[in-house]
């Protein structure tokens, strides 16, 4: 598809330095701009491109104030990253959409599918399960018995979902992701070995979520493992049994969190995070990358490190690390010294 200058302006309420009619039919990054490429500038640290870039058209920030001329016609508007991202959803919605059920797909006769759905090659739908309507459900997605699935679900390929697991609506699964396998539960016996511990409840996934791929969201024991609203999983992330994450938070990947734990809303978890079982993240909580949490942490606080603790108290503990083998000369080089004194004092 191809877009003027003035035409996505008008989409997203910007004000246009230079050709309105300049036109676009592609995407890139600001530092592989081509001709006929959108691109945009957000971030200070990629300004150098903006003056050598090759593409038509580019999205600035207001505040943009070039130090020299810019070939490329630009679009002003008040956050650059927002805008594009309002435009990346709308190139990706005017792709063409797979539609209808492929006969070689499994569907059980007491399943419903919803109008205007799409099931993919090898796809098996349990029992008694409910699908939604205008789902996108990609090659080789395995549905349990009992399972309902809200509609403008999208499930890519390999995405498997255990019996009796809800999933709400406008949410994506990436491939590979496993919803509701039993949680990691068994109980040490009289001989040494290990009795696994039944896993009776399901996983209750809410709406608007994203879930990235090969992330494992395990079944309660009881009860239900809730993932609310709007709650964003990176890739290779695991999720323990009867966790609950608060609306909109976001992990990043390889993030762990053990078995009961409380997570609240508006979290922010950097890469490999690691939360310990039974304790309870408050709201608005960021943790580091990295970061391993072994107790409670209260509303609005950023901590780092592991152990983690907060993140001011962490940079000043930082730069006495890095200087611990100076530190560590001057030390010995003060005993030596303490030493020397006292066996002048004692004769």
């Amino acid at each position: 598809m191809e877009f003027t200058a003035e035409t996505i302006a008008g989409f997203v309420q910007g004000e246009i330095q230079g050709d309105p009619g300049a036109r676009v039919w592609t995407l890139a990054k600001i530092e592989e701009g081509t001709e006929g490429a959108l691109s945009f500038l957000s971030n200070p640290k990629y300004e150098q491109y903006v003056y050598d870039c090759g593409a038509s058209v580019i999205i600035v920030n207001k505040t943009f104030v070039p130090e020299r001329p810019v070939k490329a016609t630009l679009i002003r508007v008040d956050d650059a990253y927002g805008c594009f991202a309002k435009l990346l959803e709308l190139y990706a919605a005017s792709k063409p959409r797979k539609t209808g059920i492929s006969d070689r797909a499994s569907i059980s006769e007491s399943a419903t599918v919803g109008a205007d759905c799409y099931v993919g090659d090898f796809t098996v739908i349990g029992d008694n399960t409910t699908i939604g309507e205008k789902c996108n459900i990609y090659p080789q997605v395995y549905i349990g018995d009992r399972v309902k699935i809200g509609s403008n679900v999208t499930l890519y390929a390999g995405v498997k979902i255990y019996e009796e697991c809800v999933i709400g609506d406008n949410t994506t699964i990436h491939c590979g992701a496993v919803i509701g396998a039993d949680g990691f539960g068994f109980a040490p016996n009289s001989e040494g070995k290990f009795d696994k511990i039944p896993q009776l409840g399901n996983v209750v996934i809410g709406n608007n979520v994203d879930i990235g791929a090969n992330t494992c969201i395990d079944r309660a024991t009881m009860g239900s493992t809730r993932i609310a609203d709007g709650v964003k999983l990176d890739n290779l992330i695991q999720v323990a049994h009867n966790v609950e994450i608060g609306e909109n938070t976001v992990s990043a990947a390889q993030v762990g969190i053990a078995g009961s734990s409380k997570i609240g809303s508006n979290c922010m978890f950097g890469g490999q995070v690691g939360i310990s079982g039974h304790i309870k993240i408050g709201d608005r909580v960021k943790l580091g990358s990295q970061s391993g949490v072994h107790n409670s942490i209260p509303d609005d606080r950023v901590y780092m490190g592991s152990p983690a603790f907060q993140a001011s108290k962490h940079h000043r503990a930082s730069a006495v690390y890095r200087n611990l083998p100076e530190l560590s000369a001057t030390v010995f080089d003060l005993k030596r010294k303490v030493d020397n004194l006292t066996r002048e004092c004692e004769k």
